[in-house]
Formats: structure tokens, sequence, C-alpha cells
């Protein structure tokens, strides 16, 4: 997804967590003064990593915006190493965490992609508003996917079958690039003519290093799916909440929600929630890029005058 990017694209760093080799880029900020940075968190699924990030950077920046952005690789995802474990999200919060603190070193503004919201809300929970200034939720889950916990056994033995000779095999399926199309018109995109070939290229491309598996079926056995409507309600940064108005739900649980039902839920239950719609359905960031911007542009600026 970096092919539209100029040559002034950031080159790989890397840092070390527990006995991890992690990746990032940073994009400085080209501002006078000092401004609360972003700090990016990326969907799981097959072939993604801060690559999904690319356009939405490119736009970001294109637009005037000059804040640093810090884009990172989850632990078993992109160029970063890929462990056979199950992820959890309090592992990849403390991952973010420790980067932040010892790389950003600074304050920073969340903006998180769909399901990874329960990543979000364990780092702000780690965190508190001493680092966390504000968060952007883009597509997050719908409501009654957030509030429903997947039972612990039902998720050990998920993956127990994901990390066998069948989990394997499902993986060698998932990966090719027809299936990952079909997924990606059926649950992700709007309209299917917004699945273009960057986007193809890029996952089916990064979803051959079959370590990567282990992160998508960590996320597929639901060790994310916990009831997390105290910790929505104990959340003190500021949050906006983008949802597409064509937003769906991969899960059973969540498919008869509306936009407008989702939207209300996350404003009633948040302190500080302010929310909004765009054209688009779950991957805004990547299909409806520069509304996107728009869309966040005014909070990003009130989260760092108020900072």
């Amino acid at each position: 997804m970096s092919s539209n990017l100029s040559s002034a694209q950031p080159s790989t760093q890397f840092y070390s967590w527990r006995t991890y080799r992690c990746a990032y880029e940073v994009w400085p900020s080209s501002a006078t003064t000092n401004q609360t940075p972003i700090l990016l968190i990326h969907p799981i699924g097959v072939g993604l990593s801060r690559r999904f990030w690319d356009r939405f950077i490119q736009s970001w920046r294109s637009t005037g915006n000059s804040q640093a952005i810090y884009n990172p690789d989850l632990l078993g995802c992109g160029e970063s190493d890929m462990p056979r474990a199950a992820y959890q999200p309090e592992d990849w919060a403390e991952q973010l965490l420790y980067f932040i603190q010892t790389v950003v070193q600074q304050p920073v503004v969340l903006l998180v992609q769909g399901a990874l919201f329960p990543v979000a809300i364990a780092l702000t929970q780690k965190a508190g508003s001493e680092w966390i200034r504000g968060l952007v939720l883009s597509g997050p889950p719908a409501w009654a996917v957030m509030t429903k916990p997947t039972p612990t056994w039902q998720q050990k033995l998920s993956w127990s079958l994901f990390d066998s000779p069948l989990g394997q095999g499902f993986y060698q399926y998932a990966k090719r690039r027809q299936f990952i199309r079909n997924f990606s018109i059926r649950q992700l995109f709007d309209r299917p003519e917004t699945v273009d070939a960057e986007w193809l290229d890029r996952l089916s491309t990064d979803g051959q290093n079959n370590a990567s598996r282990y992160s998508v079926f960590s996320f597929l056995a639901g060790f994310w799916r916990q009831d997390y409507t105290q910790a929505i309600e104990n959340l003190q940064p500021p949050t906006l909440v983008v949802l597409g108005k064509t937003a769906s739900s991969i899960s059973r649980s969540g498919k008869s929600e509306l936009p407008a039902e989702r939207m209300t839920d996350y404003l009633k239950h948040l302190p500080q929630g302010q929310g909004t719609e765009i054209s688009g359905r779950n991957v805004l960031p990547y299909e409806s890029t520069q509304a996107f911007v728009t869309a966040i542009q005014p909070f990003i600026q009130q989260v760092t005058i108020n900072s």
C-alpha cells in the first residue's frame, strides 16, 4: 500500500521489546511548535501491517498537517518478529506502552482501526491520560461485539484448532489473492471497485509469510472478545468515533445493528465521546481516505491545543 507514496517515506527502524525485534517508522514533525504526535494502531488480518496506514499518512501530510506520526508494526505483523504465540490485547498494549515511553517519549493521540479498539483500551488503562491525550476510533466493532465476551474455553479451543495442521491448511487458503478479494468485497469495502490492485497486491504478498498466521489466529480465536462496557465508560481521554455510513459487522452478534445505533451506543457510554459518519464501510482510512482525514482533523487539532 505504499506504491503511491513519495520517496520521502521514512526508513524502517527497530527497537527491542521483551526479547523481540519490533519495527516502526516515524514521520517527523515539520512544525516549529511542539504538537502532540499521532500513534497509529493497524488492524490484524492476512497480510495486514503498518502499511495499512500508507494512504492515510500521505493524505494527512499533503493536507498540511505537520505533527509527528509514529507507525509501528505490532508483534507478529509486518517487519516485527513473529513468535508462535497466542497474542492477547494486553500483550500488544504493553508493547505500545513501551514504545511510547522509550521511543516517542511524549504523550500521543491514538488512531486505532476497527477491532483493535480493545488494544487501545488496554493501552489507555495502563498508560493513563499522562500518555494518551485522545483517541480516534476508525470503524470500531458493533456494540454487541464489544460487550459480549467469548468464553475462555471457547477461545482456547479455537486457538488449539488454529495452531494445528488444520489451521495451517486454512491459512494457505486464506492467503490466496482470490480469497482476500472476496472477503474484502463481502466484509470490508462499500463498493467492489475500491478493492484495488494496491490493496490486493500488498495483502496477498505480505500474507505469504506463514509466521504471520499466529497474530491472525489469535484475533480469530477471540482473545480480544470481552465485555468492555465498564472499561469504555472509564475512558477519560476525549474520543472521536468515526463510522462508515454502510458500516457492518463480521460477527453474527452485531449483524442487525445499524451504524446510527452503533454510534448512539458508543456516545452513550464514552465519557468524552463525539462522533461522525462518513461515506464508506469498515476500512475508512483506506477506502474513504480524504473524507476520513477531513473528519478527524478538527478533533486532532482540538486535542493538540488542549494538551
